[in-house]
């Protein structure tokens, strides 16, 4: 029988126009050393970000096998990709319903058997090598030309790869607090059942606004009470409630701003357009909001968007309870692009292959280079960690928006990315999540508006 070999591909695919002129890059990477051991990259043509992301993947693992035609079964490939529809549909949890992707998603099977292969979501700042290879293709063609492996300086924008024990679930999208997922890898540890099988570096973000607390205490795995992860395997706490010696959780309570001029019509507002004021509705919203939260007595802390009218619902809050407001950049809405004061209607009309890409794929951002969902779920999720740190015990009103308040408690729930799409938030609205020392989360109130009524 062959020796088992281990080897990482990562792969990308990008389109210039969604469709547009597309190209892939995929490399092959020890493990060990983190060295790459083969590079691929082709230009395609005229096609989509997730065709090319497909041709990309089916290219690593076929550059793989190539390397160790004699390893059989004994070859194993963990895949890293920044595409979650890619990489969710390929480990089986969503199901492929694009018929231009079920014939690739078949092609990729069948390289290796697919118990030799498993699947990792990376945020696209680690996925720079493949992608620059993708970008090398597509420039190539545009020249007219194929991608020459020769040519290629990709290797030299690589990140460096730290060997480290990664977590069996990464973070956003899908996933809950980054500490559950760490309490998941070391409980596998301690059970001797490690989930993955190749050393991969955990995603970081640096802190920029709030200043970090000591790391909060590792999280019991999904399904196990609260506070179990300190005591040995078997002798789990019963009961649904949370463990004394946890202390009380660093508790979120979600305002969304109140109204503009654009919200009862609907329209694409984030945080690339024109930054609108609060409406004379919208002024009342906050007022109210502000008497709600001076009988409940609660709120602590104060931390708001930038952008105009989180901070002037914010104040208005603030000036009720007598409390600073602390501003952090990650809160802010997403950024629609060309979207920005269209209805949805006209988006549809004006740019209807962007929007259903942009509906199907969380990696896909919106036409004129706004942000996807994915790259908001990472930057609330890093706010959501610098605030609860500093926060531990604490209830903090944070003043936000409809993307990140759905992340929020998509990310508390560990639900997929589609659920954006399946929540309803009003103006003013209140929603909460209370975050635990273990890193669990427990989503207790959502829309929220009879403070309003």
């Amino acid at each position: 029988m062959s020796a088992a070999r281990q080897v990482v591909v990562e792969a990308d695919g990008g389109s210039r126009g969604n469709p547009g002129p597309a190209g892939y890059g995929a490399v092959v990477i020890d493990p060990a050393t983190g060295e790459p051991l083969a590079e691929a990259a082709e230009y395609i043509g005229v096609a989509t970000n997730n065709v090319a992301e497909y041709r990309g993947l089916i290219a690593g693992l076929t550059a793989a096998k190539a390397l160790f035609p004699d390893a059989g079964d004994a070859l194993r490939v963990h895949v890293r990709m920044d595409s979650k529809l890619v990489v969710e549909q390929m480990s089986g949890r969503w199901k492929i319903k694009h018929p231009d992707m079920k014939p690739l998603a078949a092609r990729a099977a069948a390289v290796l058997p697919p118990s030799s292969v498993t699947y990792e979501w990376i945020p696209r700042a680690q996925n720079k090598h493949a992608d620059r290879l993708a970008n090398e293709a597509m420039d190539a063609g545009r020249d007219g030309r194929q991608w020459e492996a020769s040519a290629s300086t990709a290797a030299l924008d690589a990140p460096a790869r730290t060997v480290t024990a990664p977590p069996p679930v990464q973070g956003p999208p899908g996933d809950q607090a980054a500490g559950a997922a760490k309490a998941r890898a070391a409980l596998a540890a301690a059970r001797g059942a490690a989930d993955t099988l190749f050393p991969v570096p955990e995603p970081g973000v640096p802190d920029t606004t709030v200043p970090a607390a000591p790391t909060a205490p590792a999280a019991p795995a999904p399904g196990q009470p609260a506070g179990s992860a300190s005591r040995k395997a078997g002798a789990p706490q019963t009961g649904w409630g949370s463990a004394p010696d946890l202390g009380a959780p660093a508790t979120l309570v979600l305002l969304r701003h109140g109204e503009t001029a654009l919200t009862p019509e609907k329209r694409f507002s984030g945080s690339g357009g024109t930054d609108p004021e609060l409406s004379a509705t919208g002024r009342g919203q906050a007022g109210r909001a502000a008497e709600h939260f001076a009988a409940l007595g609660t709120v602590q802390e104060i931390v708001s968007s930038p952008l105009r009218r989180c901070r002037e619902t914010a104040a208005a809050v603030a000036g009720r309870l007598g409390l600073d407001v602390r501003i952090d950049e990650g809160l802010r809405e997403t950024d629609f692009g060309v979207w920005e004061g269209l209805t949805f209607g006209e988006v549809r009309e004006r740019y209807a292959d962007d929007l259903t890409a942009w509906l199907a794929s969380p990696d896909t951002a919106p036409t004129g280079g706004g942000e996807s969902f994915a790259e908001v779920a990472e930057r609330v999720a890093a706010a959501r960690d610098r605030i609860v740190a500093r926060y531990a015990g604490r209830t903090v009103l944070l003043v936000t928006h409809v993307t990140p308040i759905k992340t929020l408690v998509r990310l508390a729930l560990g639900a997929p990315p589609e659920a954006l799409f399946r929540m309803e938030l009003s103006a003013a609205s209140i929603s909460t999540v209370a975050y635990y020392a273990d890193g669990n989360a427990s989503v207790r109130l959502l829309n929220d508006t009879s403070h309003l009524r």
